[in-house]
């Protein structure tokens, strides 16, 4: 093992300790500029330094599509044949769904005892955003929900990131060349070793990470007054994050239940993913560097290339929690009264809803206000959450990362991969 002498200096060398200056100093400017010019010049600033965090977004959609079909179709090939992916493929949904009701059951419960939507004051709501939200919700339907499993064209779904419907393309792909053995062997090597060039990709995207982080940093602390934020939204944004704080303790026991001692050694593996996800609020933009940071942890990549995009489209812990949160705020804020049939009914709702969706922009936002629509709740109480929800989603996207870390870690020592 190599020893680091000068551990301060390889820490800011280093990538994870670039994305903390980078944090920190992107606050430092946005803070600056919403204090020093008016909202007119803020919000330029603010749209013009947000595209570094778009740019470097970008730069990892565009990897996103070819990994998760090289690296799933080569892991389904390695696993052999059907009863393999079967095995695996019904382990990860009973871990992701029961993830997801105990997130959803901590929202519940915390939403219910700390009451943060009770005597809410209305008066000073702004609606004027919500129409961005609510009209996604129209097409939150039974049959939007398969239309984003089932591809009708991989080259479609490769070309918007629909990640579910890349997934099962991928597994029918790599069960029929896994079903004709030696002869899909030029095929499956040739994925193989392409799934290693875009691996390769990722670390020149990260490189861009820290300029990407600053960006989006800068951009939302030059428009929004912090200390006022903090003020109006205390009691929610205080709630939400006993609530997201509960559920990584869980998270974290759950791993050292499963995993031991090794689980230490997870969390310093994903540093670096967990950092870049709160920074940026997507968990996507980690998708490739989780990857990489699974191998180096010592799970197989057949078992990463197969966990990860399911992770990804049915395991958003943090995003479940904050679904219940935010739907039973909302009805308490317009004193509305949901007995607990009702609230374990909206569970439930949420958790088939949820899924298959992680593509869709605000994808929280859109399912707890189609939710609100099916239990008479006023859906412009969205705007209520609309101007935290940035800070909500830095939480919610470093504990999707979490959660899915974990999930494929523990099926990877259940398969003793």
């Amino acid at each position: 093992m190599e020893v680091i002498q000068t551990p301060k200096k390889a820490f800011f060398k280093g990538l994870t300790g670039q994305i903390l200056i980078a944090m920190i100093l992107g606050a430092i400017l946005g803070i600056f500029i919403h204090n020093s010019w008016d909202m007119d010049n803020a919000q330029e600033f603010s749209n013009k330094i947000k595209v570094l965090a778009t740019i470097f977004i970008r730069l990892v959609q565009m990897i996103i599509s070819p990994l998760v079909f090289t690296t799933l179709v080569v892991g389904i090939a390695k696993l052999g044949d059907i009863k393999a992916v079967g095995r695996i493929g019904g382990k990860a949904l009973a871990w992701f769904f029961t993830a997801s009701f105990i997130s959803l059951l901590i929202g519940m419960f915390y939403v219910n005892i700390l009451s943060p939507g009770v005597g809410l004051n209305l008066s000073n709501v702004d609606t004027s955003a919500v129409s961005e939200v609510t009209g996604k919700t129209q097409s939150l339907s039974f049959n939007n929900f398969i239309e984003h499993i089932v591809p009708k064209s991989i080259i479609e779904a490769m070309a918007t990131n629909e990640i579910l419907q890349i997934v099962v393309f991928s597994i029918f792909f790599g069960l029929a060349a896994a079903s004709i053995g030696s002869h899909a062997k030029p095929v499956v090597d040739f994925m193989d070793r392409l799934s290693h060039i875009i691996l390769k990709m990722v670390n020149f995207v990260m490189k861009f990470a820290p300029i990407g982080v600053f960006g989006a940093i800068a951009g939302v602390f030059a428009v929004r007054d912090f200390s006022e934020l903090a003020i109006t939204y205390f009691k929610f944004f205080g709630s939400f994050l006993i609530g997201i704080s509960t559920l990584w303790l869980v998270l974290i026991a759950i791993g050292y239940l499963f995993l031991g001692k090794k689980m230490a050694s997870l969390l310093k593996h994903i540093v670096s993913p967990l950092i870049i996800a709160f920074g940026t609020t997507s968990s996507e933009a980690v998708f490739p560097k989780l990857t990489e940071e699974l191998e180096r942890f010592g799970v197989k990549d057949k078992i990463v290339s197969f966990m990860l995009p399911l992770g990804y489209s049915f395991n958003l812990d943090g995003s479940m929690m904050y679904m219940t949160f935010a739907g039973i705020f909302i009805a308490q804020a317009y004193g509305i009264h949901l007995d607990l049939a009702t609230q374990f009914t909206m569970l439930f709702v949420l958790m088939l809803t949820s899924k298959g969706i992680a593509g869709v922009p605000r994808a929280s936002l859109v399912v707890v206000a189609a939710t609100c629509g099916m239990f008479d709740i006023p859906v412009e109480g969205i705007a209520l959450i609309l101007p935290i929800d940035h800070f909500c989603d830095m939480f919610r996207s470093a504990t999707n990362v979490l959660g899915n870390a974990l999930a494929t870690s523990v099926v990877g020592k259940w398969e003793k991969e």
